[in-house]
């Protein structure tokens, strides 16, 4: 099985076996402390885009029992991220000198996580749930501190919440919306580049939704910014999360009302259509010039290879 085989056309990264959140036990402190101590409950270690994963012969393993992440030089604190088969899944950070300290050791790494999974190191079905380990630790990495009143927060509700000590204001996790899509225009596609993606790779074009936005306005407005299309017909596909931080890529498909395309050189470094047969050769990676889709792990990918399993005689006119 090769990397690309582990997310087949509507399954991509991060969306599979999301762990039972059993959010009725957040508010419980004993009841998670006993959770935790239980000799099954297993972590999750982030650091920064990275996770600390056991070596164990050619292979990795994620999920670490609490102690064994403890000597590793995890953070004592603990996110409560829910139940896989009765057991206790938290999410913990560690320091930058407890990882440089781990650089040296032979049974442990401190691994890109895009890059593990995008090779197929990572069971797929653990992805949703590390996701959600490396959303809340950076969220509390960055949210120290009330933003209403400077104070040094603290955790609550098993990691879900952070709350002032002196104003009592209560600040919680968020999510940031992003559409992706893919816009065609009768046997043509339009993909984009930019300047930080591998060479010879084209994707869907993406962007936050602004306040106050519909999805369906936030995908009209971010094709016409960045390549001057018009579209209509907007329509809902299905959704990713994407931890980096903390977004929720909402991917959709519309349909050009024009077809000259302008590019926004600020946010991309090239926009174009392609044709079907050209699609098709991007994504199977035999494209005869290089030009390579996005990998299966992204959800662009799989806008893109469900517009190809599309009969083009029944697609909207």
């Amino acid at each position: 099985m090769t990397a690309f085989d582990s997310f087949p056309l509507g399954q991509p990264g991060f969306v599979s076996d999301i762990l039972d959140r059993a959010a009725h036990l957040r508010s419980d402190d004993a009841g998670l402390l006993t959770l935790e101590q239980h000799p099954e409950a297993r972590a999750y270690v982030v650091y920064r885009d990275s996770l600390v994963v056991a070596q164990e012969g050619s292979g990795f393993r994620a999920l670490l029992g609490i102690e064994e992440a403890l000597r590793f030089g995890a953070n004592p604190g603990t996110i409560f991220l829910g139940l896989r088969a009765g057991a206790a899944v938290f999410g913990m950070g560690i320091s930058a000198a407890a990882v440089e300290k781990l650089q040296a050791r032979h049974d442990v790494a401190v691994t890109e996580l895009r890059g593990m999974a995008m090779q197929g190191v990572l069971p797929p079905n653990q992805l949703s749930a590390i996701a959600m380990a490396k959303s809340m630790v950076s969220w509390h990495q960055r949210h120290g501190y009330c933003a209403n009143c400077g104070t040094r927060t603290v955790m609550k509700e098993g990691g879900w919440k952070r709350e002032c000590p002196a104003c009592k204001t209560e600040h919680f996790p968020r999510t940031d919306p992003v559409v992706i899509m893919l816009v065609t225009a009768g046997d043509r596609c339009l993909l984009g580049r930019q300047k930080q993606f591998p060479p010879g790779m084209w994707s869907c074009l993406a962007g936050f939704v602004e306040a106050a936005e519909t999805v369906e306005d936030a995908v009209r407005r971010e094709i016409f910014e960045e390549a001057g299309i018009r579209c209509s017909d907007v329509r809902y596909y299905m959704s990713q999360p994407w931890p980096y931080p903390s977004s929720l890529m909402i991917g959709c498909t519309a349909r050009a009302t024009s077809q000259d395309v302008i590019v926004d050189r600020t946010e991309l470094e090239d926009a174009r259509w392609f044709d079907r047969a050209e699609a098709t050769l991007m994504l199977k990676r035999e494209h005869p010039s290089g030009l390579a889709g996005p990998h299966p792990f992204a959800i662009a990918h799989h806008l893109v290879g469900r517009w190809l399993q599309t009969d083009p005689g029944t697609e909207r006119s």
